[in-house]
């Protein structure tokens, strides 16, 4: 009976958990997509390119939100069965409190585990992907991101200055700067600028202008009636290299090893793998690995309110602390990451605080409850 029970616990939490983290995220979601569109759109990409990267940035949504919806999820159960009285069925079949919050546990074990995996395995590749796309995409719509009036440098090493476009993209009173190296540059004035497609080469097309070219010190220029300027060659300025955050875990713990052992690091095999960037991975593998130990507490904490009852005269009181807490332990692990450093002891330090929190709750629960049946 008591398993049955159990059961139908879990079945109730893991429902509405699973419902609240997916409809919270593609809310979510769907806000982030219309801001990634507005960039697309002035990177000027394909908008298949926005639609494969907006859904790969997913599975870092969901993970973002799962510790919230999660604590909120059983705060809301939980209160929602001590007010129907739904929780006297539990006592009255001869479940101890005790008894049921090591169930909890052990359930908040297994989404622990869920979440370690999203973050050390599932966002890492998701997010790689997404930027592959980017990286292998070419800069298309080029008459979409020009804006009048303005210095538009999305294509990289290109600024473009127009006074004025009209309905058909054309350009007027155009200034074109090009950086062709360090020293080198090239300046660009037309009446007129049109975007055309040669051979599936995207061509911006100048009337009536002249060019200034600086090379080694020398400066010159020459006048036109047309000129083409190919525009295949030019990426954009978005950032395309490997961050960080999107290595694999196994090419973090790597580097990791190859730093301290100070060996020799090749970064055509592993990405931002340098000791100027040993905080970082030091803060990836804490957030992958270690914060989701915070899974435990947070799916406890809700749990204290078992310890009285609503009949109690301070149950109200003790609803809105035990909410507050869950909040500020949720603040409280990610602030923790940016308390990661290069130094070891700090960083044991800080690594063991969801461990001693967990063991100070369950401390409470203990004192709180009746020990003698807590195992079972």
């Amino acid at each position: 009976m008591k398993k049955m029970l159990f059961r139908k616990l879990l079945v109730d939490y893991l429902s509405f958990f699973l419902i609240a983290l997916l409809a919270s995220s593609i809310v979510v979601w769907v806000f982030q997509a219309v801001n990634y569109l507005d960039i697309m759109i002035e990177d000027g990409r394909d908008y298949t390119i926005y639609i494969n990267y907006s859904l790969l940035n997913f599975p870092k949504i969901l993970s973002r939100l799962y510790p919230f919806v999660l604590f909120f999820s059983i705060f809301h159960i939980t209160s929602k069965f001590e007010y129907n009285n739904e929780l006297l069925i539990l006592w009255n079949f001869g479940v101890n409190k005790i008894e049921l919050i090591n169930f909890i546990f052990r359930f908040s074990l297994i989404l622990m585990i869920v979440q370690i995996i999203f973050s050390s395995l599932i966002i890492p590749k998701s997010q790689d992907l997404a930027r592959s796309f980017l990286r292998s995409s070419t800069v298309n719509f080029f008459g979409n991101f020009i804006k009048p009036q303005r210095f538009n440098d999305t294509i990289k090493d290109v600024t473009i200055y127009s006074e004025r476009k009209d309905n058909e993209g054309n350009l007027f009173n155009l200034y074109l700067k090009k950086q062709i190296d360090q020293n080198n540059f090239q300046i660009t004035y037309a009446k007129k600028g049109v975007f055309k497609e040669f051979n599936n080469i995207p061509v911006l097309v100048l009337f009536d202008g002249a060019t200034i070219t600086g090379k080694n010190d020398e400066i010159t220029n020459f006048s036109f009636s047309k000129s083409d300027f190919p525009l295949n060659n030019f990426s954009s300025n978005t950032t395309t290299y490997k961050k960080t955050q999107e290595l694999s875990s196994f090419k973090l713990l790597k580097c990791l090893q190859l730093l301290n052992s100070k060996k020799k690091v090749d970064e055509k095999k592993i990405e931002n793998c340098s000791k100027e960037n040993l905080q970082n991975i030091y803060k990836e593998l804490y957030k992958r690995f270690l914060i989701p130990f915070y899974i435990p507490l947070l799916v406890l904490i809700p749990f204290l309110l078992v310890l009285s009852s609503k009949e109690n005269a301070n149950y109200s009181k003790l609803k809105t602390i035990t909410f507050l807490i869950g909040l500020f332990f949720i603040i409280f692990s990610e602030t923790t990451i940016k308390l990661i450093s290069t130094t070891y002891l700090k960083n044991f330090v800080i690594s063991l605080m969801p461990f001693l929190l967990l063991i100070f709750l369950y401390l409470i629960f203990f004192k709180k409850t009746n020990f003698s049946h807590s195992i079972k």
